[in-house]
């Protein structure tokens, strides 16, 4: 396992780059921070919508978040794979689709996470910002947004670790990821898949675990500074 790591460590890491595109780990990366980055307007957006006492906004975007959270990854990543194409006429390669997927997908579990953050704030939030004259705007955006995303904060580390294994199923339209580089490796080498795909596993869980680690940390740092502050003021 060590001479295959010390053989094709530059292919797991950035794939054929400078000689070819550029891929690996580093293009993993790339995709989950791009995709997490996009849906996150999106995710706002129909968490507020599912916060709306309008049943115009709301219905809509609560069917769209339970349509979405009810089909499979892959089935979004097919359905952009294919009918891209049609509708802006020409090919997408595999990572734009896997981009794209990823941010309908992905912008309706972090709108949950994103609705569960602001109805867990106190009801006198928004009651002390009516007080002191702010509008609803004002109040969405300088009261509840930030204090609810500071609190979630670590539920959205680890959707971004949950991003980053999805990122795998982009093996399947050839996105050059790091299961797509493991796969080339285990095509040459033919007959060690185990180590290969083994490598390729102790990759997702070194990742995976060291962010999971970092979410545990923000949530004891939040805590703790709930404990140490157990009043939060409004400031107009």
């Amino acid at each position: 396992m060590l001479q295959i790591l010390q053989d094709n460590w530059l292919l797991f890491l950035v794939g054929q780059y400078p000689h070819g595109p550029i891929g690996g780990l580093a293009m993993t990366m790339f995709m989950a921070v791009t995709a997490l980055t996009l849906c996150f307007p999106f995710a706002i957006a129909l968490a507020l919508a599912r916060l709306s006492p309008y049943r115009v906004l709301r219905l809509p975007a609560t069917a769209i978040v339970h349509g979405v959270r009810g089909l499979p990854l892959i089935m979004f990543i097919f359905w952009t794979y294919f009918f891209s194409p049609l509708i802006i006429g020409r090919a997408v390669g595999g990572v734009e689709t896997l981009v794209i997927a990823l941010v309908i997908y992905e912008a309706a579990y972090l709108s949950e996470i994103i609705r569960a953050g602001i109805e867990g704030l106190p009801k006198g939030q928004v009651e002390a910002a009516k007080a002191l004259g702010l509008g609803y705007f004002a109040t969405t955006f300088k009261v509840v947004l930030p204090q609810a995303l500071h609190n979630m904060l670590p539920s959205m580390v680890s959707q971004f670790v949950s991003t980053i294994k999805e990122t795998s199923l982009g093996y399947v339209i050839s996105a050059h990821e790091v299961t797509f580089a493991a796969s080339q490796v285990n095509n040459v080498l033919l007959t060690k898949p185990f180590e290969v795909y083994g490598i390729l596993a102790l990759t997702y869980f070194t990742l995976c675990f060291a962010l999971t680690s970092l979410a545990r940390f923000i949530e004891r740092r939040i805590s703790a500074e709930r404990g140490a502050a157990p009043g939060v003021t409004v400031t107009a």
